[in-house]
């Protein structure tokens, strides 16, 4: 994911890349589709959308997530990664002490990937402007930071979604809470 321009990421933290075994692949395009070696024989997945298990959970989930980071995949494969994890980890955060923190970080991810590449989050309209999948990611954490009391920086990841056509509202909602907020504080601030 790092190869992708614009995208700050620098790489998968505890990941010796050149220790992956599908960090070398590279795609067989000579019969006019990309199709990509595995074990079996070849696939149109790539080694990044095929690398986290349906299965895995917690600390492996975590794992199988930032290695798949490191291996060959289009932009739209890291933001269904990313999506696909902190899905996952937001049903688990009741039962697993790191899942909250993980979904932060890769939801902040998928958005910076968001923005470096929207091409991986939106349909191809021609002749019509760009239409966006509507992403969960982004709006579990603007969820998670607004009841946590966070609702500034929830304000501030709600108008970047808002980019892609969604949170609109949210934004609207949010700017109000955060006035209020403010109108609070100040009143109190006038009263001592």
């Amino acid at each position: 994911m790092a190869a992708i321009p614009g995208i700050a990421f620098s790489g998968s933290p505890g990941v010796a890349r050149e220790a992956l075994a599908e960090a070398g692949v590279r795609p067989d395009e000579s019969y006019g589709s990309t199709m990509w070696p595995t074990a079996e024989g070849s696939t149109s997945a790539t080694p990044a959308s095929r690398h986290v298990p349906f299965e895995a959970r917690g600390a492996e989930l975590i794992a199988r997530v930032w290695e798949a980071l490191e291996v060959p995949g289009s932009a739209m494969d890291y933001h269904f990664v990313l999506q696909g994890a902190v899905d996952r980890l937001w049903s688990a955060r009741g039962t697993e002490p790191a899942a909250l923190a993980a979904l932060e970080v890769f939801a902040l991810l998928d958005l910076e990937l968001m923005e470096a590449a929207p091409q991986a989050v939106s349909f191809d309209a021609p002749a019509a402007s760009t239409t966006f999948v509507r992403v969960s990611s982004v709006p579990r954490l603007i969820g998670l930071l607004e009841r946590e009391g966070a609702v500034a920086e929830a304000l501030d990841l709600a108008g970047r979604l808002d980019r892609f056509g969604q949170g609109r509202d949210v934004v609207v909602r949010l700017k109000e809470k955060v006035q209020a907020l403010a109108a609070e504080a100040a009143a109190q601030d006038g009263s001592s």
